[in-house]
């Protein structure tokens, strides 16, 4: 029977050789980490390589990501379709092992990693997940929602302000089924870390409410079993093992160096680590012996299977619970939601109102909210101005999880990464806000969730220099551009109530991916529109006001600027011009429509065009081309009433007209 130690050597030696393979990788951590995760994986975790989204599975996150190999070795031996083919394909294009993990490439990856600090506040996410599904769920005797997160994560991950955000939250929600694993092994990229970093590690957990377990020999099994035993006895907190490990263990003459962090041993320091671990096979070869005490189908089968018996059992006491359940974790929205979503859109129309559209976002969120129990809202620390509470909000707290709402504190990051650990634990619709200006601050975690193409929905209000006094510090101008220019993000700017619904609804139905949702802290008119047109805003772009014939120009506006192609519109029809005004409340769904729609609503023959938007201008040359007009912004604000900063700046219905009349000459 192998021993624990040649268990973790596989590990170690599949790592060394795919890094070696690929000619670029980490080897420090995964060999560095091997026994620790041996550890988890054969004695404590609970999971199912047979089916990797069983609902009640331990969560595995690799926050110290560029470890990869440690993560696919673990996958492979204990049973995961991933075979020593996809293995020897590390780093490889179109391969199932990427250079960090990636979130849909292997089954088994809970989340991508890499971006350091995101992994751990993905757990943080995940965590609460548990914690609100389990109260909203089980009932006595019947604990359907019961599963741990654990998470290894290293130095670079703690030096990341993000896992301060992070990790306090989880503190102060006694996240007690959270269980990190700090890699202590004194190295970064630079080298040894007590030239950068001399934190007292335990007592800065300590003070976030964490249980600390200090001085674990990461290379010694019984040690770590021990440790992770006395951290799933805590339930009130969560638990940080503090692990002292050699980087690049096996490695005789670059273990314990950052020559082994993150590049390939070498052949002959791989042939060196092979004697010293007493490793004698070649090159991606596995025992079978080792093979079958690593295989893990067999006991996550009969885990699944009991957890299964156990919610056969419970459907049968709480029928109604039990398909709300199916339902919620299958990601599918009720049966009633379209009907219901738009039934509130046609009222809206049928009832104008001139409010400013974060309003209208809380007014839909109290129209939705009811029919999505899944919702799981938040802001950092700016509920009363982004609106994001709504009637049946209920705050979740460390002594209460059954709520619906989180008060995330300023931790714009955190949040956001925390959202899509939400989302990708299952169970929950997350959306949480801040000001449009403090999306810098999330950017990252923001191209996460579009990266892994989760629903997540990111709320932004004070969307321009329509903030006013508060300055240029927090009004934004470059940000939309920068949203836009994020694959697999969708970014909604309506113009009135009626636009915003249809954004919320949107992004709610949309599975592929996030969505930014982007509204103004000043009233807006409503726009009149027929049924046609109200069908038409779902496309991101459409015909909002008209003239008979070809048009001799068109305005694109989106936002409180849709008021001023109206208005400037309005003048020129007088005037005997034909004029259209295109409503965008959304470029990236208008570029997702047929040619023969976009042609339509912009017809390639109308080159005389105006675009109105009160942000940085550059996005909208492709629309109006190098000839039209657009007016926007093109510095940063100033501090003033915003009435006077829409006239310093020239965004008016005075300089829209103003540019019109030029190209129509």
């Amino acid at each position: 029977m192998p021993s624990r130690k040649q268990l973790a050597n596989a590990i170690r030696a599949l790592s060394m050789d795919a890094v070696q393979k690929a000619k670029s990788g980490h080897p420090g951590a995964p060999m560095g980490m091997a026994d620790i995760a041996e550890v988890l994986w054969r004695d404590f975790l609970n999971h199912n390589p047979q089916d990797p989204q069983w609902p009640n599975r331990d969560r595995f996150i690799l926050s110290n990501g560029h470890g990869s190999m440690l993560l696919y070795s673990l996958l492979h031996l204990s049973g995961y379709d991933l075979s020593i083919d996809d293995l020897k394909q590390f780093r490889q294009l179109h391969s199932k092992t990427p250079g960090h993990p990636e979130y849909g490439y292997a089954p088994g990856v809970e989340t991508t990693t890499g971006p350091l600090g995101q992994g751990i506040t993905n757990a943080v996410g995940m965590a609460i997940a548990e914690k609100a599904l389990a109260a909203q769920f089980n009932q006595p005797g019947f604990d359907i929602v019961d599963h741990h997160t654990y998470v290894f994560l290293g130095d670079g991950c703690l030096m990341e302000g993000i896992s301060h955000e992070a990790c306090s939250l989880a503190g102060t929600l006694g996240l007690g089924k959270l269980i990190a694993f700090w890699d202590d092994n004194g190295i970064s990229i630079d080298g040894h870390v007590e030239g950068w970093f001399t934190d007292n590690t335990p007592a800065r957990f300590e003070a976030y409410g964490w249980h600390v377990i200090s001085n674990v020999d990461g290379h010694d099994a019984a040690a770590v079993a021990a440790a992770i035993a006395q951290a799933k006895a805590e339930t009130t907190k969560p638990t940080l093992i503090c692990c002292r490990t050699v980087i690049g263990y096996g490695a005789p003459n670059k273990g314990g160096s950052h020559d082994c962090h993150g590049a390939p041993l070498g052949d002959a320091e791989i042939a060196a680590a092979r004697e010293f671990l007493q490793w004698p096979h070649a090159p991606f070869a596995i025992p079978a012996d080792i093979y079958a005490d690593w295989d893990a189908k067999a006991k996550g089968g009969a885990q699944q299977q009991s957890w299964q018996q156990l919610f056969a059992r419970y459907s049968a006491a709480f029928p109604e619970l039990a398909a709300e359940f199916s339902r919620r974790v299958s990601g599918q929205l009720p049966v009633d939601w379209a009907a219901q979503s738009q039934a509130y859109i046609e009222q809206l129309q049928a009832n104008p109102a001139t409010i400013a559209t974060r309003k209208a976002s809380q007014n839909a969120l109290n129209a939705f909210g009811p029919l999505l129990p899944e919702f799981m809202g938040g802001s950092a620390d700016l509920a009363g101005s982004n609106l994001t509470i709504w009637s049946g909000s209920k705050p979740l707290t460390g002594t209460d999880a059954s709520g619906n709402y989180i008060y995330y504190g300023v931790r714009e990051f955190g949040m956001s990464a925390i959202m899509n650990g939400i989302a990708l634990h299952g169970g929950f619709v997350p959306y949480g806000a801040t000001f449009l200006m403090f999306m810098e601050y999330a950017r990252n975690a923001v191209r996460m969730a579009a990266l892994m193409k989760q629903r997540v929905i990111f709320v932004y209000t004070h969307d321009s220099i329509g903030l006013g006094e508060d300055g240029p510090t927090h009004q934004p101008v470059e940000q939309l551009a920068a949203l836009r220019a994020t694959p697999n993000l969708m970014n909604w700017r309506p113009c009135d109530q009626v636009e915003s619904a249809i954004a919320w609804q949107a992004a709610i139905e949309r599975t592929e991916g996030p969505t930014t949702l982007i509204f103004t802290r000043q009233n807006l008119l409503q726009q009149t529109r027929n049924a046609q047109q109200l069908q038409d805003v779902k496309r991101g772009g459409y015909i909002l006001s008209d003239c008979t014939g070809t048009p001799e120009l068109i305005f694109i506006a989106t936002g409180s600027e849709v008021e001023l192609a109206m208005q400037a519109a309005k003048t020129l029809t007088t005037e005997g011009k034909a004029v259209r005004v295109v409503s965008m409340p959304s470029t990236d769904v208008f570029e997702q429509q047929d040619a023969s729609y976009r042609e339509t609503v912009l017809p390639s023959a109308v080159t005389k065009r105006v675009a109105v938007e009160a942000g940085i201008t550059d996005c909208w040359y492709k629309y109006v081309g190098l000839t039209g007009k657009i007016i926007g912004m093109t510095s940063f604000g100033e501090s003033a009433p915003a009435e006077q900063l829409f006239e310093h700046f020239g965004i008016t219905s005075e300089n829209v007209l103003k540019a019109a009349r030029e190209l129509l000459g």
